[in-house]
């Protein structure tokens, strides 16, 4: 059965047939020269305001504020989110307005990836931000993204929040919820800092088979598949140990593996079928 488009997926589509209309490829292919990100223009622009002369800066338009000829807008890239101010006739110096009147107004949903070229500057209440003098956009986001609001005092309102819809939906819970990336990022470093520790160690780092004969080194029930070249089955590993003990017998001194292993078993939030070891 097809799947009911909401009114908003409507617009959006909508949307994307005017934009091809007057002439933008919402899906250009060119790489985009993007020379900062926002967390390092806010924490470097102050010491250094030359430096920002000449910026380029893309992601995803997550605010939008239309007033008049001017607008404000905030985009957010893998290092957090920066203001940028929008003037028509900066981003349109000719006679012809539709890129902001039309592009940047009417056509320009959030959750859309654009880049901003222009410079930065602090406005008049102190925020960082960028002065934008052309615009381009990169991608045309087809579906809406949750909309999460913050007071003044930072109460989170309509946030995303629920458990079962933030696990099957990481990448809208990395989008909308602030904090989640660090998580990544946090996962990434101490992965590193163990290999560093290994290897200075003199351990050596391997990989061992995921498909196995026989699934052993742990009592679990294994995911079983089968292989056609040779007519056997095999089954994904429920632990590397045996092997990492077989390169032992076999002369080296430390050995490790940041495995997957894969067991047919319960799952709650606590244990997952596939997991790192």
């Amino acid at each position: 059965m097809e799947r009911q488009l909401s009114e908003q997926e409507l617009f959006r589509r909508q949307a994307l047939g005017e934009l091809r209309a007057l002439g933008v490829d919402p899906y250009p292919a060119a790489e985009v020269p993007v020379s900062h990100h926002a967390a390092d223009i806010l924490s470097g622009y102050a010491a250094n305001p030359e430096a920002y002369a000449e910026v380029c800066v893309a992601g995803r338009l997550m605010a939008k504020r239309i007033m008049g000829k001017a607008s404000f807008a905030s985009v957010q890239d893998s290092t957090g989110r920066i203001q940028v101010y929008v003037n028509r006739d900066e981003i349109c110096p000719g006679d012809d307005k539709a890129l902001y009147n039309d592009v940047f107004k009417k056509h320009l949903d959030l959750g859309d990836f654009v880049a901003f070229y222009g410079h930065v500057f602090t406005t008049q209440t102190g925020e960082i931000s960028v002065h934008a003098t052309r615009l381009e956009v990169l991608s045309k986001s087809l579906r809406p993204l949750p909309t999460v609001k913050k007071d003044a005092d930072g109460t989170v309102y309509d946030a995303f929040s629920d458990p079962e819809l933030r696990y099957r939906q990481r990448y809208v819970d990395l989008v909308v919820n602030e904090g989640v990336r660090d998580v990544f990022v946090a996962r990434t470093k101490i992965f590193s800092t163990m290999r560093r520790i290994f290897n200075e160690a003199g351990y050596l780092e391997v990989e061992t088979p995921i498909l196995q004969p026989i699934p052993g080194g742990a009592a679990a029930r294994p995911f079983v598949t089968h292989h056609n070249a040779l007519d056997i089955p095999l089954y994904l590993r429920v632990a590397n140990e045996l092997y990492l003990k077989r390169l032992i017998v076999g002369g080296f001194d430390g050995v490790y593996e940041f495995a997957k292993d894969f067991r047919n078993e319960g799952m709650d939030r606590t244990h997952n079928p596939e997991f790192t070891v």
